[in-house]
């Protein structure tokens, strides 16, 4: 893919809405319709590389019912339908590639229903993780799925987000029960239930999850809840070389080891953390972990991963016990997107990640790594290393269409790597915009076309986020 075609879908110039619905959808909000030109800028824009593609109008809506009102006026009336959370997806999901509108669920974000002894809860998609972990304080209770964006709920589910904790508590897959889920005919399903497993049918709730809401709007998440920890203890340490700092993790997770956390940055990425959140860590590459349990298992987990770290030519510990110094060690890592912009001022990122077997990790890597080394551009490394997931953050001047196309390359390379190891394209970004082509050399094109069709049955307009995970002509 060239620079000048990176953009799989060009934004529609003309407007797919028509005056009669205007004038229902404006009697069905009111005031909560705006073809503003800041709001649907707004809501035209994500964190991802792509200019801004912005909906022809935003619906914001505030319960179930409203959704189902609304699809079924863009059923009627052809109208494409995007929705939106908080905005901070990566791969241009929420642009509007085809006009249409945004629909905006912020206004749904209520806690409905709390069942701690079930270990559960049940919200509305707009409510974020950080939201929902403040609610559940006081319960002993927490979400672990900590994707560094304080993404909305709806929105985790629709990318099937995961982050710095999965190595120990899974991804969205792994911690969402149940769904509400609207249909483009206005149709309202529930997936699943509060039980803890269930053999009855069709996996519905994991169809959904992952969709990238180009199958229906979710409307109510039924979450997994876990014991918040006894003990935290949150360290970092450095290492002389990359290989050595991966290895380690590789070591740690074949040790069996309940770890909490454990994320890697390379010596670039440091630099701009430090410089960004005015730490001073070593700018070598460096390995952040988080032990969490009890007070002896604390112990167990610090005294095998300091021996293995050693081992591997690792030194350097810094401890965080207290809590503000575990969060603003934290805030540090989630910060990595952001402080690598300020290393070339004035640049746009071309963020990417894969997934490999664990046992592949430091192959892919140190291969990767030497892949950069003649590249032009930085492109700093961070990475969810306790299950083989990791990100690029290649920094591109956007006036230099050469520079576009030589983060392109790398991505190919870096996508073909991951792939010949039998990992995925994408370990938790997803596949919106940038990685259709990505996904067809995953899963071929059998898998892909199944897709389809299961699109086109839920979807036969192809109204819902078109234009997302595989290209489809809308019907006329």
């Amino acid at each position: 893919m060239s620079a000048e075609t990176r953009v799989p879908v060009q934004r529609t110039a003309r407007s797919r809405l028509t005056a009669a619905f205007e004038a229902e959808i404006s009697q069905l909000l009111g005031t909560r319709w705006s073809q503003s030109e800041a709001v649907r800028d707004h809501h035209g824009r994500d964190e991802s590389s792509y200019p801004p593609m912005p909906p022809d109008g935003v619906a914001f809506v505030q319960s179930t019912e409203e959704v189902a009102a609304v699809l079924k006026l863009c059923q009627a009336h052809r109208v494409p339908v995007i929705p939106y959370g908080n905005g901070s997806s990566v791969e241009g999901h929420v642009l509007a590639v085809e006009g249409g509108i945004s629909l905006d669920i912020s206004g749904m974000s209520g806690l409905l229903e709390l069942h701690p002894e079930d270990f559960t809860v049940s919200v509305q998609p707009g409510l974020s993780r950080r939201q929902l972990n403040e609610e559940l304080r006081h319960t002993g209770l927490f979400f672990p799925i900590d994707p560094g964006a304080d993404a909305s709920i709806g929105g985790m589910c629709a990318t099937s987000a995961s982050g710095t904790n999965a190595v120990r508590y899974g991804t969205m897959r792994e911690n969402v029960l149940a769904l509400t889920v609207v249909l483009i005919d206005g149709r309202v399903i529930r997936t699943g239930t509060r039980a803890r497993k269930s053999s009855a049918g069709y996996d519905l709730t994991h169809l959904f999850i992952g969709s990238e809401g180009t199958l229906g709007v979710i409307t109510e998440v039924t979450l997994r809840l876990h014991p918040q920890p006894e003990q935290i203890l949150a360290a970092t340490c450095s290492f002389p070389r990359i290989g050595a700092a991966v290895s380690t993790v590789v070591q740690i997770i074949q040790y069996g080891m309940a770890i909490s956390r454990v994320e890697f940055i390379d010596a670039l990425a440091v630099r701009a953390i430090n410089r960004h959140a005015h730490l001073q860590m070593p700018e070598q590459p460096t390995l952040f972990f988080e032990f969490a349990g009890s007070p002896a298992a604390v112990q167990e987990q610090v005294a095998i991963v300091s021996g293995l770290v050693a081992e591997a030519g690792g030194s350097g510990f810094a401890w965080a016990e207290q809590q503000e110094d575990r969060n603003r060690l934290w805030h540090a890592r989630h910060q990595a997107y952001f402080a690598a912009l300020q290393l070339k001022p004035g640049c746009r990122a071309m963020a990417t990640d894969v997934c490999v077997p664990i046992s592949r990790l430091a192959e892919c890597v140190e291969a990767t790594v030497a892949d950069l080394a003649d590249a032009s551009i930085p492109a700093p490394i961070v990475g969810h290393v306790g299950d083989g997931n990791f990100h690029l953050i290649m920094l591109v001047d956007p006036d230099r269409p050469e520079e576009w196309a030589e983060a392109e390359q790398i991505n190919r390379r870096l996508v073909a790597r991951a792939i010949a190891m039998d990992g995925s394209c994408s370990g938790e970004h997803g596949i919106g915009l940038h990685k259709q082509d990505f996904l067809r050399d995953q899963v071929g094109d059998d898998a892909v076309e199944v897709m389809r069709s299961l699109k086109r049955t839920l979807d036969p307009l192809n109204l819902m986020n078109p234009g997302k995970i595989f290209a489809a002509a809308v019907p006329q």
